[in-house]
């Protein structure tokens, strides 16, 4: 049965009779061909959306309770048009809701399993609340501060008294003679070690008070930390067999278990509950047509989810899912169209930038290649271009967009790290989860060799130096970053002026750590370099200039597969 919300049929439409101009692409390759597939986000199917939106508006409910929504504009056998629409999750603590496409099937072959381990994962939350609030806890800390406060005042008498006893003993020494003078420094150090029992007293009054508390708490973290062990291992536990239970269907008629589409030990939580795949699954098992899909957020904000925006398919847990899901889909020419990828579609200019209306710059406008194998990818970013994708559409056109159109085994591609989109140079891609996760570590662990180059819009008093300023991004004003040293993370920067040119500098940054804006802070602020880099209007250059002169010019580091030092570089550009 066709699900359809009052508010939202359009069976009366004509699909050829609305603009159906692309704002997004779902996508992904046909496991079997290799073919790229695709869905598009229209803005007809964005404006249904929007009617959906003011049905979630009318009741309270929906706005207390974060999380994505869906609808699939979908034509029927007969021709004619409808709406499918999907919830993420649960919806109201229910997976199966009247008026909303069901879950994915085999859900229900897990019931017991789920319910059982959802009782015993609520059991272990309320003892782990219980031992987190322990009142024996609260006691420890009040007799622990009531004992420093004593042992202060001890402390400071003992200081008063030893200085009193350093002054007798000078008078005693320049006033006494020789037999007296024993006796009387005698009486003097029995005072001190007086005091010294006084102090191990205490001491040990407080161990033998706050011992037994401190043993009861060393226990019950001790069991906390099992708990939450266990909880991890149910939670992959039920997860696993819920992957293996949950079959999707394509427009083939082919049906697959997602852990078979995701053959990896760490398959995120909730793969398989987004609203895309929930959505997909019932147009193919009901020999429904998808047309357009859009997805948006509703409720309060998560995370950089706002209410009432719309967001491209989750890149860990639906993206993987996607082309298995759109193979056997007829491909409308304005998808399919690879001579003329625009498909006449307007092209809009956003500063020195086009975009098509696909969101998707054509494959011809290709990226400098300056490493590659079949385990990984380096290429010389240019400046204006995003690493990733960014929310909207001016921001799809990205190094990762146009190697996902290019290379034909691009399914598992990943940014290992980031470059901001005003600086150029080396950006590393990892085509495979393993290499992935190995280059990830390298950063993590700083065993990245990094070298950018940069011009300064002035001149600086010192030829190197070690920059330490601790960053943090206000959330109210991202993306800029500022020193902070109560929320700031770590951040260190070694420099060296290469050259002076006229009024500025040619310096080399050596980060070790990898902060947003790390270097672009670190020259602007007082506290590092005083100067902007040359063209960064964000921190403060007010010099002209026609990029941002800022470029990642070597990298190095032990190629995870090969074991060989692997040493990257990207002639500086300015």
């Amino acid at each position: 049965m066709l699900e359809l919300h009052a508010l939202l049929d359009v069976t009366d439409c004509h699909w050829e009779s609305i603009d159906s101009q692309p704002n997004y692409w779902y996508e992904g390759r046909c496991p079997q061909s290799g073919e790229l597939l695709r869905l598009p986000r229209t803005r007809m199917s964005e404006d249904l959306a929007r009617g959906l939106m003011q049905y979630l508006a009318a009741d309270g409910a929906y706005d207390r309770e974060g999380k994505m929504y869906g609808i699939l504009l979908v034509e029927m056998p007969s021709g004619e048009q409808g709406i499918l629409k999907a919830f993420s999750g649960l919806l109201k603590g229910c997976s199966i809701v009247e008026g909303w496409v069901p879950p994915i099937p085999g859900r229900d072959r897990v019931a017991f399993e789920e319910a059982r381990t959802l009782t015993q994962l609520e059991a272990m939350k309320q003892e782990l609340i219980a031992l987190n609030q322990l009142p024996q806890r609260q006691e420890y800390e009040a007799l622990f501060r009531e004992f420093e406060v004593q042992m202060q005042v001890l402390s400071d008498r003992h200081r008063n008294r030893k200085l009193q006893r350093d002054e007798k003993r000078q008078l005693l020494c320049q006033t006494l003679p020789a037999e007296t003078l024993e006796i009387a420094l005698e009486q003097l150090n029995q005072e001190s070690r007086l005091e010294k029992i006084e102090r191990r007293q205490l001491k040990r009054q407080r161990d033998e008070t706050l011992q037994p508390l401190k043993q009861l708490i060393e226990a019950a973290d001790r069991r906390m930390r099992a708990l939450k062990q266990q909880r991890k291992e149910l939670s992959r536990e039920l997860q696993t067999q819920m992957h293996a239970a949950y079959t999707l269907m394509n427009f083939l008629g082919k049906s697959i278990s997602i852990s078979s589409l995701m053959p990896t030990n760490s398959i995120p939580t909730g793969t398989g509950d987004c609203c895309a795949p929930k959505l997909l699954h019932y147009a193919a098992v009901h020999n429904l047509k998808p047309l357009a899909m859009a997805e948006f957020w509703w409720g309060p904000p998560s995370g950089d989810k706002i209410q009432g925006e719309f967001y491209a398919a989750c890149g860990d847990r639906c993206q993987p899912l996607m082309g298995f899901l759109l193979s056997g889909l007829a491909q409308n020419p304005i998808v399919s169209n690879d001579e003329d990828f625009t498909g006449g579609l307007e092209a809009h200019r956003t500063s020195n930038n086009f975009y098509c209306g696909t969101g998707i710059l054509p494959v011809t406008q290709m990226l400098p290649i300056i490493y590659e194998d079949k385990w990984l990818i380096a290429v010389n970013k240019p400046s204006g271009l995003l690493s990733v994708p960014g929310r909207y559409l001016e921001n799809q056109d990205s190094v990762f967009s146009r190697l996902r159109n290019l290379l034909a085994d691009s399914f598992n591609l990943t940014v290992v790290h980031r470059l901001d989109g005003e600086t150029s140079g080396i950006l590393l891609l990892a085509r495979d989860k393993e290499t992935s996760s190995q280059l990830r570590q390298l950063f993590a662990k700083k065993q990245v060799h990094k070298v950018y180059e940069a011009v300064l819009s002035g001149t600086v008093n010192v030829d190197t130096g070690t920059i330490d300023l601790p960053l943090w991004g206000d959330p109210e004003n991202r993306p800029y970053q500022q020193v902070n040293w109560e929320c700031g993370k770590p951040s260190v920067t070694r420099f060296q002026v290469m050259a002076r040119e006229g009024n500025c500098d040619r310096v080399e940054f050596l980060p070790l750590t990898g902060r947003t804006h790390q270097l672009r802070v670190h020259a602007a602020d007082v506290r590092g370099l005083g100067i902007p880099i040359l063209g960064d209007g964000l921190y403060g250059c007010r010099a002209a200039a026609n990029r941002l002169h800022l470029h990642a010019r070597e990298l190095s580091f032990e190629h995870p597969q090969l074991g060989e030092t692997l040493y990257l570089k990207a002639e500086t550009p300015f």
